[in-house]
């Protein structure tokens, strides 16, 4: 019971914070544009800064250099549910004009607008470098593998762009991370003014986050969420088949507890934000794409508890 208390109140504080973004867009403070500008502060410049700054103050050259072994499960994780996809949208016959978008739905996690937030209110940031480690599996397959289901929904034939690819792999975050890690494993410290304003900078990442994410959730309209058999079979993908499949790989791995608790609450987050802008892009069915997020959004208020409980067990 202490485990589930203290599991709502970290998401009590996420929620509020998505509360206050929705509000503020309801009342005009807040429209597309400003979501834009969100977006692009948290993640080309918030982020970077978080990571830089969390990495270099926090960890040691030696608990960074086991990480990346760990990203086998992640990635296992995700190849796993991407076949399942396939097993589920013909079962319940999803449209075969949204079925890339089914697909990619089902497989990808939002580990940085909701995962990281939650993780560190859960966990604090002794969590944050399996976090990056969910993260770098999970945005490389959605930008590769999630992207081109995307496209072969819209009017055009799916191609692969490279550098495209590329260029949304290796984003801020991911460079800043990276950067963080650099400097640990060559023990160079940065200035302490440099990192007192990295750590200002970085500040802005969680409200932000969870701003936008209520800006979102406005706008894709609460009312017009449907819960028909699409709905739930990407449901089933993100708060069901995603943390069994996961707490089945870790479960028995020789690895820290507290990657097993972060991984199993990676993989059960809601719909990545970017899915619809994505859809958007190349014809597919933004609108559906966009109540699906915030319809997992929502139900991920009751689901993060319960999981958090569960893994307290393990």
């Amino acid at each position: 019971m202490t485990a589930f208390l203290s599991s709502l109140g970290g998401v009590a504080e996420i929620l509020i914070l998505v509360a206050i973004g929705y509000g503020l867009t309801a009342i005009g403070w807040f429209d597309d544009h400003s979501s834009r500008v969100i977006a692009k502060v948290v993640t080309q410049v918030a982020l970077p800064a978080y990571m830089i700054d969390t990495i270099c103050s926090r960890f040691s050259a030696h608990e960074l250099a086991t990480l990346l072994p760990d990203l086998r499960f992640p990635v296992l994780s995700m190849a796993l549910l991407f076949a399942l996809s396939f097993v589920v949208a013909r079962v319940i016959r999803v449209n075969p004009k949204r079925r890339g978008l089914f697909k990619s739905m089902f497989f990808n996690s939002n580990t940085v607008f909701i995962g990281l937030p939650v993780n560190l209110a859960l966990f604090g940031p002794k969590s944050l470098p399996y976090v990056l480690v969910y993260y770098m599996a999970n945005t490389t397959i959605f930008w590769t593998v999630g992207v081109y289901l995307i496209q072969r929904d819209g009017p055009q034939a799916a191609h692969f762009d490279l550098k495209q690819t590329l260029g949304k792999i290796f984003s801020p975050p991911l460079l800043g991370f990276m950067l963080g890690v650099v400097l640990v494993l060559l023990h160079v410290q940065l200035p302490s003014f440099l990192m007192a304003t990295l750590g200002y900078v970085g500040d802005l990442t969680i409200p932000g986050s969870m701003f936008f994410i209520g800006i979102a959730m406005y706008q894709a309209g609460i009312k017009n969420i449907r819960f028909d058999r699409e709905m739930l079979g990407v449901f089933s993908g993100r708060f069901v088949f995603a943390p069994l499949i996961m707490y089945a790989l870790v479960v028995a791995a020789p690895v820290p507890l507290l990657m097993k608790q972060v991984f199993i609450l990676q993989s059960c987050m809601p719909v990545m934000t970017n899915a619809p802008v994505v859809a958007k892009l190349y014809g597919a069915d933004s609108k559906n794409a966009a109540i699906t997020v915030s319809a997992t959004t929502m139900f991920a208020i009751i689901v993060i508890p319960i999981v958090m409980t569960l893994v307290q067990h393990l």
